[in-house]
């Protein structure tokens, strides 16, 4: 009984992501929101362009990650920084595909879905388990900021899909993609959906349910926004997710 606990101690230990609760949640959808309107923000209002703007962040998120995998375990300000950073990229992806080369959104999101799938049935040829909870090793953390990649750039095309294309308007989107959410948490926890695949349903929604928020709060009232400004909308959803972080930190270090 004393060594299967320790065990169990152990592989929380271990773990490199954090475990998934109501907090997890809120600070993804935080996180997608940010790298939405941070992309914008950098590439559009700061004027540098969607490829200076790719070339950066694709190389501050290549150090995060870098620092994330030597510590070999889950530290929250190491994680979700890394999490706002490939929110960023996803979303600067996705949109150089569309802006830049022509790629139909219809196009972009058959793509991510198929490359998502592939990622995800390597993942789990290599290691027989996409469960959250097992990602104890550098080979399962690789394989998941992988799949977290193309759920962000999936999330984008998705989400600009449903607003922009179909001209569902970002509200609209937002009420589709949290109802969308709503029903895999009702399937989970009454109709007995797997777990795993209510996990990755729910966090692959949830990317286009932030970005439909982002755009709705800084894009212009022409444009069927709200008008707070990409400037605004990412430094209050930045000082959440920060508060929200350092408090987990403290909550971590009195539980270790």
């Amino acid at each position: 009984m004393e060594k299967s606990k320790k065990i169990k101690n152990m592989n929380k230990i271990l773990n490199r992501v954090p475990k998934v609760t109501i907090y997890f949640w809120i600070i993804k959808v935080l996180a997608t929101t940010v790298g939405e309107t941070a992309a914008d923000f950098l590439s559009a209002t700061l004027n540098l362009g969607l490829g200076v703007t790719s070339y950066i962040m694709s190389g501050v998120l290549l150090i995060a990650l870098l620092n994330q995998f030597k510590l070999k375990r889950y530290v929250p300000t190491s994680f979700w920084f890394v999490v706002v950073l490939i929110s960023i990229v996803g979303t600067l992806i996705t949109d150089r595909l569309v802006d830049e080369l022509g790629v139909s959104l219809v196009t972009t999101t058959v793509i991510f879905s198929i490359s998502l799938l592939a990622v995800f049935a390597l993942w789990y040829l290599n290691e027989k388990t996409l469960a959250m909870h097992s990602i104890n090793t550098a080979k399962r953390e690789l394989f998941y900021w992988v799949a977290v990649l193309f759920t962000f750039a999936l999330g984008t095309a998705t989400g600009d899909l449903l607003a922009e294309s179909l001209k569902l308007g970002y509200a609209q989107s937002a009420l589709v993609f949290g109802a969308s959410i709503a029903i895999i948490t009702i399937s989970y926890y009454y109709l007995w959906m797997n777990a795993v695949l209510a996990f990755w349903l729910a966090y692959i929604l949830t990317r286009p349910l932030g970005a439909s928020i982002g755009d709705l709060l800084s894009q212009s009232p022409t444009n069927g926004g709200f008008g707070f400004g990409t400037v605004g909308t990412s430094i209050l959803f930045l000082s959440i997710i920060i508060s929200l972080v350092i408090y987990l930190s403290f909550k971590q270090k009195k539980l270790a």
